[in-house]
């Protein structure tokens, strides 16, 4: 009863964040990108480039419309369970698209606020329906699509392929380089801000530490971060030395934190430090939270 309570409880959350994250988006294509002549990419961008060339279909529809061929691809290449929480999704971005314009005046004020603000909101509506389990479509099914034939490329870089490719079309219909260079903007702003939002909170430090005081340092690492350390045997390719190298992630704020216990005991360590776009475990995002 419990776990059917919880299921319950975990769907009602998606459900809720796919109404705001794709008001939000919707809210981003009619008040600030479409009617600056600018294009958000994907099916969005065709569409409220159509709408601008026939003013008579409304964008909303039009978006649904499209992505129906793609919905049936889809459920006979990956199957059900992906493709119905994306319908689902769709079809509320679609509902608001058309809504939003009878009852949120457009913005038509400076194009370079268009196209920031425009594409912060569309990513950040896009981010919170992409960590809730869903897509808005277009082209995120197009791209795995293709790359089932070129599975060379990236999922990310065949999106943005799409993209340019729909931001070209949308200049030419509007006739205007600038309405290029500042869709360009509002794509770029749109995919910093959906990763920040899927994957921000586990941003993190990864360090790959070498030192002859491997046992002090996890030790005063455990203790004072709260961070696990993995010891792993390396060997200097070199010297032919046999060491330690501990691997920890800790947030960006600790990575200071961790250089001083290391300095307390080696002055002379080698360190790697990367950064990790998303940590899942213990202290950083449960799993449970990714799509």
């Amino acid at each position: 009863m419990k776990e059917k309570r919880n299921a319950f409880f975990s769907a009602a959350a998606d459900v809720l964040f796919w109404f705001i994250g794709t008001f939000l988006y919707a809210f981003s294509v009619q008040v600030f990108v479409a009617p600056n002549a600018l294009a958000a990419g994907g099916v969005t961008g065709i569409a409220t480039t159509v709408n601008y060339l026939f003013p008579v279909i409304p964008t909303g529809a039009l978006i649904f419309a499209i992505n129906i061929p793609l919905f049936i691809i889809s459920w006979i290449v990956f199957g059900k369970q992906f493709i119905v929480r994306t319908i689902i999704a769709t079809a509320i971005n679609s509902a608001f698209v058309d809504l939003i314009p009878s009852f949120i005046p457009a913005y038509e004020g400076e194009k370079l606020l268009c196209a920031l603000f425009g594409g912060l909101l569309c990513g950040i509506g896009l981010g919170l329906v992409f960590r809730h389990g869903a897509t808005t479509g277009g082209m995120d099914i197009a791209a795995r699509l293709v790359r089932l034939k070129l599975p060379h490329i990236s999922t990310g870089t065949m999106t943005l392929l799409l993209d340019f490719c729909v931001i070209l079309f949308a200049g030419l219909c509007y006739k205007s380089v600038d309405s290029i260079l500042y869709s360009v903007i509002v794509v770029f702003m749109s995919g910093k801000a959906m990763d920040y939002v899927i994957a921000g909170m586990g941003h993190g430090r990864m360090l790959m530490i070498v030192s002859d005081h491997p046992k002090e340092i996890t030790a005063d690492i455990t203790k004072e971060t709260g961070r696990g350390v993995s010891l792993l045997p390396v060997q200097g390719g070199f010297t032919g030395e046999e060491k330690k190298m501990l691997l920890c992630v800790v947030r960006a704020h600790e990575v200071a934190k961790v250089r001083k216990i290391v300095k307390r005991y080696d002055a002379k360590p080698f360190i790697i430090i990367t950064e990790s776009s998303e940590v899942l475990g213990l202290g950083f995002k449960d799993l449970n939270e990714t799509l």
